[in-house]
């Protein structure tokens, strides 16, 4: 029938369910009506709200209507919620899961860490905090494709000619050409990784400093590299690096409160997770195993 489609009559039914639901909901709550407070310092707060907004206090009207719409909000909030439309609501599960989180991250926060705190968290996280190893060198650089079966001598006469000399500024000429640079000046350990790949970055790492070595492989093709310069890793001590420990041992104590909370809420749950039964069984034997 044309009515059944007229938009009004849709409307109408809606009005008319919510109007059930609402009923039932109030019977549910025993029928009594709620009671809204609106505190001084909720006004106060939204009238700091707005002149942070707007650079100004707000007027007499506009603070009336900031008060309004606060109480529109909170009586159409409890509906909701006494309607249950916040069930199955991804999005407000996820803001409710935050805000349950913030919870417990704000008695995190309020701790302060020790020196004696700080200084087991670096004994107990060296890696995190530990100072590259840093080297300077230069290198020379062999294209196999270019020297092809005379790559093994042609390295051998060149590093003889390299050890000879007494300037290895222009060493770089006798070598081939080459993309990137001949002389790198205290460069890390993670940085010549970056640019040579793990196998050149460890061949030079077990090269002495003061003389011509090689040849060290690399992703490029073969160097001969002289070992100018060499620093140590090394532990810092907790003055060098207090701040970034405290970071670290800040978002370590809020995970750490986090886990807590929740282990502590989740025993006053029981929890049943249905799950498929294996591949080939049927539903009906896992049902009764189970």
């Amino acid at each position: 029938m044309k009515v059944l489609r007229e938009p009004l009559l849709h409307f109408v039914l809606l009005g008319a369910a919510m109007f059930v639901i609402y009923g039932l909901v109030s019977q549910e709550r025993g029928g009594k009506p709620g009671h809204i407070v609106v505190t001084q310092g909720t006004v106060d707060n939204l009238a700091a709200t707005f002149a942070r907004v707007w650079r100004r206090p707000p007027t007499d009207q506009e603070l009336e209507g900031l008060i309004q719409d606060y109480v529109r909000e909170e009586v159409l909030y409890r509906e909701a919620l006494a309607l249950g439309l916040d069930r199955d609501d991804t999005l407000i599960r996820r803001r409710l899961r935050q805000k349950m989180e913030f919870v417990s991250e704000d008695v995190a926060a309020q701790a302060e860490p020790s020196d004696d705190d700080l200084r087991a968290y670096l004994q107990a996280h060296p890696e995190a905090f530990a100072v590259e190893p840093r080297v300077t060198f230069r290198q020379v650089y062999l294209d196999p494709l270019r020297r092809g079966a005379h790559l093994a001598r042609d390295v051998d006469h060149l590093l003889a000619e390299l050890r000879h000399r007494d300037h290895i500024a222009d060493a770089a000429e006798l070598g081939d050409a080459f993309l990137l640079a001949h002389q790198f000046d205290n460069v890390s350990a993670t940085d010549v990784r970056t640019i040579f790949g793990d196998t050149f970055a460890a061949g030079l790492s077990a090269l002495t400093p003061g003389q011509w070595q090689g040849p060290v492989p690399s992703g490029y093709g073969v160097h001969l590299v002289y070992v100018s310069e060499r620093t140590d890793g090394r532990i810092p001590e907790l003055a060098d690096v207090r701040e970034a420990v405290r970071r670290a041992w800040a978002n370590a104590q809020r995970l750490e409160a986090n886990e807590t909370f929740y282990r502590t809420l989740l025993r006053r749950y029981t929890v049943t997770i249905e799950r498929p039964p294996p591949a080939g069984e049927d539903k009906s034997l896992a049902e009764v195993r189970r």
